[in-house]
């Protein structure tokens, strides 16, 4: 079943600076802050909501359509994607621009300055959903705003169900936007700090925005997750990693297992779940797409946190 992934392809360069910022920044001078870190050690991740969702969609047996939009420089990002099976016939190339991409520099008390440039990004609008064949699910992530929400407004013409997931690009949208995208979707998804906000852009209760959709679902970091469906609340677990490295892409990999159990058609409680297992796959990895985890494998752990295996 053809799962289409709207949402943004990126690079991540993640820097390591040997030293504490606050050594380096006088309050006094803040006015004229001029500085520069010296970082020694720098890795680029592939990253961007749709590469990751649509990379552990793939690692689940899912058949993943990425929309999304890519600059000059994307060719390494592309050659992966051919690499891993992922189709790119709906990555669109804008010429004269740059691939979407964050800049971290991160001190040794875990402190981060980030720097983000969306580039292509910001023409995601240019796709179109009716391009698209065959799609019977989807999910708007976050991208350039106009993308969003066209690409919303496209799915619910096409009758093709889908999740709203705005994730960092809550905060472009008004009360009203937030509500016309939850009227036009079948699925949303927030973390904690975004369902608060949502509560207070739209001024509703959690309750009443869950009666908008026929799910909404709120992750909890390491408390686990909510999915409010059917008239219930349904409490999620965490699922005990092997390793605590790196919580990046942790929700895109919680996100596609939602995407896999919606598309089987599984009840919440074990949609809730499998979405538990991809996350805490993914968090003993660094980066958003280095965990390769088998479907055994993927299977086993279910099976070792809920007592039996998915499939």
């Amino acid at each position: 079943m053809p799962t289409l992934i709207c949402g943004s392809i990126a690079f991540d360069n993640i820097m390591v600076f040997h030293d504490r910022f606050k050594n380096h920044i006088l309050p006094e001078q803040i006015h004229i802050l001029n500085v520069a870190f010296l970082v020694p050690e720098m890795r680029r991740e592939f990253g961007g909501c749709a590469g990751n969702i649509a990379y552990n969609l793939k690692l689940l047996g899912g058949d993943p359509l990425i929309m999304a939009t890519v600059g000059d420089d994307a060719d390494p990002y592309l050659v992966r994607l051919d690499d891993h099976g992922l189709t790119r016939a709906h990555v669109r190339r804008i010429a004269g621009s740059f691939t979407a991409q964050a800049f971290i520099t991160t001190d040794l008390d875990d402190n981060q300055i980030t720097a983000f440039h969306p580039g292509a990004m910001m023409y995601s609008h240019l796709n179109r959903v009716a391009d698209v064949e065959g799609a019977t699910l989807g999910i708007v992530a976050p991208d350039g705003r106009d993308g969003m929400l066209q690409h919303a407004q496209d799915l619910a013409a096409a009758a093709v169900p889908f999740v709203f997931d705005p994730g960092q690009g809550l905060p472009m949208f008004s009360g009203d936007d937030l509500m016309n995208f939850m009227h036009l979707a079948n699925f949303a998804c927030f973390n904690d700090y975004e369902a608060k906000l949502l509560c207070d852009r739209t001024g509703r209760s959690i309750e009443e925005l869950a009666g908008e959709v026929e799910a909404l679902v709120i992750t909890l970091g390491g408390a686990g997750s909510r999915i409010y469906a059917g008239g219930r609340c349904h409490e999620i677990p965490c699922v005990q990693a092997d390793a605590v490295v790196d919580p990046t892409g942790c929700g895109d990999a919680y996100r596609a297992g939602l995407l896999y159990g919606i598309a089987a058609g599984w009840h919440w409680e074990k949609i809730g779940q499998l979405a538990a297992v991809m996350g805490a796959l993914k968090i003993a990895h660094r980066g958003g797409q280095n965990h390769r985890p088998s479907r055994n494998q993927i299977a086993n752990l279910f099976a070792r946190a809920f007592g039996e295996a998915p499939w």
